[in-house]
């Protein structure tokens, strides 16, 4: 990974200015060019600038929407740019301009004036950027006089009309011939926020009725499943803090469904970081649950959702794909939500498809093929395994389900297989793989 951009903002630059918001979203943006995860360069800035609330959430807005119209901006800006740009001014750039396009209802977040002369502001005020403010400046007027045209042209490429890199595009396209540009849409989607309802303590219809009280249009996509019609935050949405309700992707929800938990059983969530389907499976039965993952501070996660939801599970912090940490006793359940490419929730995480590299999908589907046939031993007799990935790689996914089914001898249960990311009205999810297996007496 290359050095991050360090961030140095000019004290005359308003915290509350969209100059400032537009500073702080494209350090982020340039800090994933670099390699590192969109929300942790986000977090970087908001700790490094002090930014309030508000701030962050327009700087959080700005940066995500850049990721889901990068591959488009770049083209833009090669068009435009007398040269290439120095990174932070190529990230400025990336971020100013998706504010100035309509959104897919036909509305706008700024008016295109007060984006120029924010970002010139905004260029202004950072060394990195404040040589090239008269570029900044005709570029975005440039864009404003020769609209049409630039996105005509910018039309007629496919990283900038999909806004994946072309090995993304070649990848969807090759795996799902039919339903490709659908598939490639959605990912360009804000996602919905989708909450869980907590079943121990209310019921759908209870909840339902709760959020019209408040106000708050939302529609029921799942058994559990309860999408808001606008997003709110967290703390706002009511039962949230009580832990009535908890925020998870439709798709997400069947995990524990599908394991069919019962009272009394032994069950292992297997890289259960942030928790939520841990939660969930506890929602549903009284189990003895451990919550298994690599990384010690996101377990830390997994316990505040169960203190939240007055539930327990144990916890541990080790590695799936090596045994030194089981006590030897076997599982009646096991959820292995394994290590991906994440490319079935770019969504919700658009910087990935520009992280990601096509080489990442062998090395993590020899990692998840190691984690599963480790876990296998693990599992008692008669006892089910629920192979769940967030990717659309079908190495990933079914190739890795039948190559598993084969090595252990395991009789494949029914599960959804492969679930496209989908925004409709009946259903809303992100792009899940399920299978389930279960192992001979």
């Amino acid at each position: 990974m290359k050095p991050a951009l360090q961030v140095n903002f000019q004290t005359d630059l308003r915290h509350d200015s969209l100059a400032f918001a537009l500073l702080g979203a494209a350090t982020a943006v340039a800090q994933v060019r670099t390699g590192m995860a969109l929300p942790q360069a986000l977090a970087g800035v908001f700790a490094s600038t002090n930014a309030i609330p508000q701030a962050r959430g327009a700087m959080q807005d700005i940066a995500y929407r850049a990721m889901r119209a990068l591959g488009h901006s770049d083209a833009l800006i090669a068009m435009m740019a007398p040269k290439a740009p120095e990174p932070l001014v190529a990230a400025l750039l990336a971020c100013a301009l998706p504010l100035m396009q309509k959104d897919a209802d036909g509305s706008a977040a700024y008016e295109q004036f007060t984006v120029v002369d924010q970002t010139v502001s905004a260029a202004w005020a950072h060394p990195d950027t404040e040589r090239a403010k008269p570029m900044v400046n005709a570029v975005l007027r440039r864009f404003q006089r020769e609209r049409a045209e630039l996105l005509a042209a910018a039309a007629l490429q496919p990283v900038a009309k999909w806004n994946y890199p072309q090995w993304w595009i070649d990848a969807v396209r090759t795996a799902y011939p039919d339903q490709w540009q659908a598939v490639l849409s959605t990912g360009n989607q804000p996602p919905p926020l989708t909450l869980r309802v907590n079943l121990r303590r209310s019921t759908v219809a209870d909840y339902l009725a709760r959020l019209e009280q408040a106000g708050i249009a939302a529609a029921q996509i799942g058994p559990q499943a309860v999408r808001l019609a606008k997003p709110v935050g967290v703390h706002l949405i009511p039962g949230f803090d009580d832990g009535v309700v908890s925020v998870q992707d439709a798709a997400a929800q069947l995990a524990a469904q599908l394991l069919d938990v019962q009272d009394g059983m032994r069950v292992l969530d297997a890289c259960a970081a942030p928790g939520g389907k841990t939660c969930n499976i506890l929602e549903l039965a009284d189990a003895d649950v451990t919550a298994l993952d690599a990384d010690a501070k996101r377990l830390l996660r997994v316990g505040e959702n169960l203190e939240r939801l007055g539930l327990h599970a144990t916890m541990k912090a080790a590695d799936a794909q090596h045994p030194d940490w089981w006590d030897g006793q076997a599982y009646d359940r096991i959820l292995a939500d394994v290590p991906c490419t994440a490319s079935g929730i770019v969504r919700r995480h658009p910087d990935i498809r520009w992280l990601r590299r096509k080489g990442d999908t062998l090395q993590l589907a020899t990692l998840s093929a190691k984690i599963l046939d480790n876990l296998w031993q693990m599992l008692a007799p008669n006892g089910k395994l629920l192979f769940v990935t967030c990717s659309l790689w079908p190495q990933e996914s079914e190739a890795q389900a039948a190559a598993f089914a084969v090595r252990h001898g395991a009789t494949r249960l029914d599960a959804p297989g492969q679930l496209l990311p989908t925004g409709s009205a009946e259903q809303d999810h992100d792009g899940l793989f399920y299978a389930l297996f279960q192992k001979n007496a």
